[in-house]
């Protein structure tokens, strides 16, 4: 059985010392749940993988006990050359993801060219009631929609964007500060307007500061725009 041999093989790969630091980085999933393969083994075994008539029993067997099965089946389902069918397995993989890493590292390549279809997708993710759809959402916005396929009305649905969640709103932060490294005049308006809550605001010009792509001149600015607390 594909599932058994998948199993067996990623314990063969095995890092004890990878798998205790990994496991510190991503709180929401329980210790014992990580095996402790490295990413760039998981990525060579998942090309591997993808090629197999026999991986789909794999992409079904939802949802996985181990996090490097979860990431292993991120990595396969980025490699499926078929929009439609790629698509279609991330919408059956989304709702078990658990933690940010395999959320994040969910990143087919056909997306690439296939702009159009995908902001219909991601729409979609964005109203999730699921933190980690909501977050792969503006993931892909951020991912694929600041250059050549901008548009505006992007930076205004992420903006209206409110949730409690941690995982959430850091993607919403981290998406600003890449738009404002990007699309600098753009995304300004949005950061003066304060229309993010106040954390958000604050986290987004703090990784925009942090960044090497925003002038030093733009940096001392967007420090002015942080709003105090208290």
């Amino acid at each position: 059985m594909i599932l058994d041999e998948i199993r067996n093989e990623l314990f063969k790969m095995q890092d004890i010392a990878y798998r205790d630091f990994n496991s510190k980085l991503i709180p929401t999933v329980d210790k014992s749940l990580f095996i402790g393969v490295r990413t760039p083994e998981l990525r060579k075994y998942a090309k591997q993988l993808a090629k197999r008539e026999d991986i789909e029993e794999f992409l079904h067997s939802l949802p996985h006990k181990y996090f490097d099965e979860n990431q292993l089946h991120a990595f396969i389902v980025s490699e499926i050359k078929d929009f439609k069918s790629c698509v279609d397995k991330v919408n059956g993989f989304l709702p078990y993801i658990d933690n940010w890493a395999t959320c994040d590292q969910l990143s087919p390549k056909v997306f690439k060219k296939h702009h159009k279809e995908l902001i219909a997708y991601i729409k979609e993710w964005l109203e999730s009631d699921k933190v980690y759809t909501v977050r792969f959402g503006i993931g892909m916005l951020m991912e694929h929609f600041l250059d050549e396929d901008f548009d505006i009305s992007y930076l205004e649905t992420v903006s209206n964007i409110r949730s409690d969640e941690y995982y959430v709103n850091m993607m919403i932060a981290w998406y600003f500060a890449t738009a404002l490294a990007k699309r600098y005049e753009s995304v300004l308006p949005f950061i003066e307007k304060r229309s993010l809550d106040i954390w958000t605001h604050n986290k987004a010009i703090q990784k925009a500061v942090e960044s090497y792509r925003i002038s030093t001149e733009r940096k001392t600015y967007l420090r002015e725009l942080k709003v105090k607390k208290g």
